[in-house]
């Protein structure tokens, strides 16, 4: 907000900040040539979209298997959730917290996070602003470490190929939760955080 009251722009492709005025029409960046804005256009209604789709993909995600592995005895395939399982009856609990954590918790906490600025921001609440901008910069900041358990399917599926013995390919359940995390990541960037101090200052010039 000071930026915009200064007449200053960050550039959301590079980060370049530098002088922009409204009655400008076609102001673009000067390093990488973007377009300047102070706001994201239709930022809700993009942001909301990106939500329910992610929600929507979380449900295979969770109940579609995640890997595959194939041997002389079998196919045995397995979701995320006993994954964890496995890890923890196995004695690797510390391994079993990280896949749990990184690949459960942080993206419906992240999911829910949006959902409640979401929220916010269209019923105008100016309850703490400055906690709700720390949760966007949460949110945002920690979306590539959900990626964890794709990179864990994907090393399996490089490092451990016996040939005809053994083979373990990811599933379906894999693409749909790469899909969640990517789509959370978008839902990320498309929110904009200025919305958040729109309530907050509207109430203070009531208060006046």
């Amino acid at each position: 907000m000071i930026g915009a009251s200064k007449g200053i722009a960050g550039c959301e492709a590079c980060g370049l900040a530098q002088a922009y005025s409204p009655q400008v029409e076609d102001t673009v960046c000067a390093r990488c040539g973007s377009e300047l804005a102070f706001r994201k256009s239709n930022s809700i209604s993009r942001t909301w979209a990106l939500v329910i789709a992610a929600y929507v993909l979380l449900i295979p995600a969770n109940l579609l298997p995640v890997t595959s592995a194939g041997s002389l005895f079998g196919t045995e395939k397995d979701t995320i959730f006993s994954g964890v399982i496995y890890l923890w009856t196995s004695g690797s609990q510390v391994l079993a917290l990280i896949l749990f954590c990184a690949s459960i918790f942080i993206p419906i906490a992240k999911l829910l996070s949006l959902t409640f600025l979401l929220l916010s921001v269209q019923r105008r609440s100016h309850w703490n602003p400055r906690l709700c901008a720390k949760l966007y910069r949460l949110v945002e900041a920690i979306g590539r470490w959900s990626m964890i358990d794709v990179y864990v399917a994907t090393m399996l599926t490089a490092l451990v190929q016996f040939g005809n013995l053994m083979s373990i390919r990811a599933g379906s359940g894999a693409i749909a939760f790469a899909s969640v995390v990517i789509l959370t990541i978008f839902a990320a960037k498309s929110f904009d955080p200025r919305l958040m101090w729109d309530a907050a200052d509207q109430s203070k010039d009531a208060g006046k």
